[in-house]
């Protein structure tokens, strides 16, 4: 047994349930409105192209989306009393974080896939086509994959942390608004002076909003990776103490 087994369960276990449809209908409906239906933040009334709503507004949306389909996958397994079961197996904690992980991160991939159609539909209906910022583009869809690592890490360490998957949702969405927007907010006190820019590059919207700009510097990509493997890291000790 190895840990893509455990992803495969992930999977069919998310599409098994209409919560799994159910979330990801939300998702697209509610990128949809903000994108092209809402008079605020259409962007048919830019008057130019760009993505710049979908960019966003798709954070704000993921604190919700990536906890919901976090929020089961050690809880649901505590609740039910199969974690025990899971930890018979011949598998290592890191097999198992890592084969739940995978499987939640690539349904927020799944989920984001679709609105490439708003990509190709401004590249070939501009009023001169293929106008638009393709590298920006490409670069906000990358911060947002990135970023959907970051909250499905956050995600899978609290579903790790209780057997209830309501505290795990609240628990996720909480630990994502800080760590997305609390630290820039908190650099916008004015007592911080010097060390406002300092405070603000420790929030991941600082660096999503780099990677927006186009120009794929690594140090942004560093930063991402380094909080899911620190995410990743804190739920396999969660782990080693429930086994005690």
């Amino acid at each position: 047994m190895s840990m893509w087994v455990i992803f495969r369960k992930e999977i069919q276990a998310f599409f098994n349930s209409m919560v799994g449809y159910i979330v990801l209908s939300i998702f697209l409906v509610g990128t949809g409105l903000f994108t092209w239906i809402f008079p605020q933040t259409s962007l048919l009334n830019y008057g130019y192209a760009g993505l710049d709503t979908l960019f966003f507004i798709t954070p704000f949306i993921y604190l919700f989306l990536i906890p919901a389909i976090t929020m089961r996958a050690f809880a649901e397994e505590k609740q039910q009393g199969t974690i025990e079961l899971l930890f018979t197996r011949p598998l290592t904690d890191y097999q198992i974080i890592i084969g739940k992980y995978l499987a939640c991160w690539i349904l927020v991939i799944f989920a984001l896939a679709p609105t490439l159609l708003y990509y190709f539909s401004i590249y070939e209906l501009g009023a001169t086509r293929g106008n638009i910022d393709s590298a920006a583009t490409a670069g906000s869809y990358l911060g947002l994959i990135l970023l959907g690592g970051v909250f499905t890490a956050i995600g899978i360490l609290a579903s790790a942390l209780t057997d209830n998957q309501i505290i795990a949702f609240i628990t996720a969405v909480f630990l994502c608004f800080i760590l997305y927007a609390g630290f820039s907010s908190l650099a916008n006190i004015s007592i911080w002076s010097n060390y406002s820019f300092i405070i603000s590059q420790l929030s991941l919207d600082f660096h999503y909003n780099a990677l927006s700009k186009g120009l794929i510097d690594s140090r942004n990509v560093i930063y991402f990776l380094s909080y899911i493997i620190l995410f990743l890291y804190l739920t396999k000790v969660t782990l080693e103490n429930l086994r005690k």
